[in-house]
């Protein structure tokens, strides 16, 4: 995929996004929260963090201001996401240093942890297990990652009751109803996304171990695992 291909290319799409995981995310701030605390086990109080997806800049803000000595680096596809990234930080972007593109733009590390946040869900599935094995590649030897993302069973009929569970919460949240119907079909054409016990194999094929899930939240789950 191209860069300018991104669903985040869209101005309105960049406008919007601040409110909208909050709405779509269950125990979306809680998801932070939790990444930051396991990536705090075994990062250094002067450690440096890869941020895979860091567009918009909120994980960047909630890792940043809860371990003032952390450094990062940001990957992200959307110029116009990296711009609002820097929006969101303020003076904390000195700390960061933002890259545009895929994970073959990140710096070759080493990083003491990573995370990938609501992000995974976009990358086709035959890139999935290499941009996986990149991460890997940028990480110290017993580094955590975290992911969170959408990954729900991909068999019918359980496929489709939990697309029409995704557009409930949306609806629960404030979502138009027609605008959350609508996005159900948009979803399928344009995400990859896969069974849970599909995303734990991709992760330890990539040379992850101790893969952990430790957030269930409707449509979306989140694993710890260790370079």
């Amino acid at each position: 995929m191209n860069p300018s291909e991104s669903p985040f290319s869209d101005p309105k799409a960049v406008a919007d996004y601040a409110e909208k995981p909050a709405r779509l995310v269950p125990g979306f701030a809680s998801l932070q929260r939790m990444t930051s605390l396991l990536l705090a086990e075994r990062t250094p109080a002067t450690g440096r963090v890869l941020v895979l997806g860091a567009g918009g800049g909120l994980e960047l803000k909630e890792f940043a201001t809860a371990h003032p000595g952390w450094e990062f680096d940001g990957v992200d596809p959307s110029a116009e996401m990296l711009k609002l990234a820097t929006q969101t930080l303020g003076p904390l972007a000195s700390r960061v240093r933002l890259h545009q593109g895929y994970i073959d733009a990140a710096p070759e590390g080493p990083f003491d942890s990573a995370s990938c946040l609501l992000t995974l869900h976009f990358v086709p599935r035959e890139e999935r297990l290499p941009t996986l094995r990149h991460v890997h590649q940028r990480l110290k030897s017993g580094a955590p990652f975290v992911a969170a993302h959408l990954s729900f069973p991909q068999a019918e009929p359980e496929r489709s009751l939990w697309f029409s569970r995704y557009v409930a919460f949306a609806v629960a949240s404030g979502i138009d109803p027609a605008m959350a119907e609508k996005a159900v079909p948009t979803m399928q054409a344009r995400l990859d996304i896969l069974d849970p016990a599909e995303e734990e194999a991709l992760l330890r094929e990539a040379g992850f171990t101790d893969v952990s899930l430790f957030y269930t939240g409707f449509t979306f789950r989140g694993w710890v695992a260790y370079a």
